[in-house]
């Protein structure tokens, strides 16, 4: 059996898996010193600890220990990635290439920089109903770079739909252009691989907390090797990580970091498939009890697509935000977390072609690690209870 209400908001945050907790807890209680106290012993120990975390996250990611730098998640990543490189490179060039579909923390730092004086292009995606809704082609982050071009900016995983970018193939195109490439990569460490020289990323930002981490701890790899990025701190007053990122480093944090990506490598490629398959059942459940139900973003086959825990759906006829209040015994979101607060309709739905209206109606299922069929049964019988009532009495979209 189960408890209520069950979890299926995974792309916004997970659970902290127990064997991360254990790895953190002596860092609470026992070693708590500042990792940048270099005069007594409990200094050395927890920069011991922080030293051993970064090797580890750095080779799990395929760089070199130096080139991480630790923040307290992906969307200070991000910004520090954006207005970092603007910055430094500003002399070079002012025109800066991304995404319709990017996360907020990506497109609001660029509108920031467009406000400076800065040009930026936002690429349009495949639109609905192709199989391949969500994806961008190699071909336009070509025609997009111009002379002027310091940075492309592409998700790999999307946090709404899911869509896997074809980002070694972008990372190809930006070399031979010599710009610089970004990559959020928040939704795919972990449940994809991720190697930073195969992709040809030159910074990439990632969080713990998508991954049964901790919250509050994240990193931003920036390419040393090569073509060195340089970038412009934007927190300043201590000089720690190198002097991109002054500010007392969350010992706990980066060992539960570590520990969180080793697990998720190791069971990576049971646990995708597991999830896969908990996915499908659950999008299959609905269409098997309830008509006029449509994916959104990429088909879920081919699995290169498309990560494996997410489904997005939309329901006609139905407002999505009152099926979300009539369903408590499930959480799930319409959309990002960070823009809940929000009261238009998902831009990523919208990017994608879909009407106000189907973007109103839309659903975000999030499966994860602790995810079970018996949960994803319920889920269904649970959502096709709520849309049938609320059908019958003309719910407003």
């Amino acid at each position: 059996m189960f408890e209520t209400p069950v979890y299926l908001d995974n792309q916004a945050t997970t659970r902290v898996d127990p064997r991360v907790v254990d790895a953190m807890l002596p860092l609470l209680t026992e070693v708590y010193g500042n990792a940048g106290s270099a005069t007594h012993a409990f200094g050395w120990a927890a920069r011991k600890y922080v030293d051993q975390s970064r090797e580890q996250i750095a080779t799990a990611i395929g760089c070199r220990p130096k080139e991480l730098v630790f923040t307290n998640g992906a969307t200070e990543s991000n910004n520090l990635a954006l207005r970092g490189v603007a910055e430094k490179y500003a002399g070079k060039g002012r025109h800066l290439v991304s995404v319709t579909t990017e996360h907020r923390s990506v497109l609001d730092p660029l509108e920031k920089l467009a406000d400076r004086g800065f040009e930026v292009t936002l690429l349009p995606v495949v639109a609905e109903p192709d199989d391949q809704a969500g994806l961008l082609a190699a071909e336009q982050v070509a025609e997009a770079i111009r002379d002027d071009t310091i940075l492309v900016s592409v998700m790999l995983a999307n946090n709404e739909i899911g869509a896997i970018q074809p980002l070694a193939a972008i990372g190809q195109v930006c070399q031979q252009r010599g710009v610089l490439l970004h990559c959020d990569a928040t939704q795919a460490i972990g449940k994809l691989p991720v190697d930073v020289d195969r992709l040809g990323v030159d910074l990439m930002s990632f969080s713990a907390h998508k991954i049964y981490g901790p919250k509050g701890i994240g990193a931003l790899y920036v390419r040393r090797r090569g073509r060195r990025v340089r970038l412009a701190s934007q927190i300043d007053g201590g000089g720690q990580e190198f002097g991109l990122r002054s500010g007392t480093l969350n010992v706990p944090g980066i060992v539960g970091f570590a520990r969180a990506l080793e697990l998720c490598l190791d069971e990576m490629p049971e646990e995708a498939l597991r999830v896969s398959a908990l996915r499908d059942r659950l999008f299959q459940g609905l269409l098997a009890a309830l008509p006029e139900v449509e994916l959104n973003g990429p088909a879920l086959d081919p699995p290169q697509h498309r990560l494996p825990g997410n489904l997005n759906v939309r329901f006609d006829r139905v407002d999505g935000q009152t099926l979300l209040a009539t369903t408590t015994d499930l959480a799930l979101s319409s959309g990002s977390a960070c823009s809940s607060a929000e009261s238009g309709p998902s831009h990523v739905l919208r990017a994608l072609g879909l009407s106000e209206e189907a973007a109103r109606s839309s659903v975000r299922f999030g499966i994860g690690r602790f995810s079970t069929e018996e949960e994803i049964d319920f889920a269904v019988d649970v959502i096709a209870e709520a849309v049938k009532r609320l059908r019958s009495l003309g719910s407003p979209v």
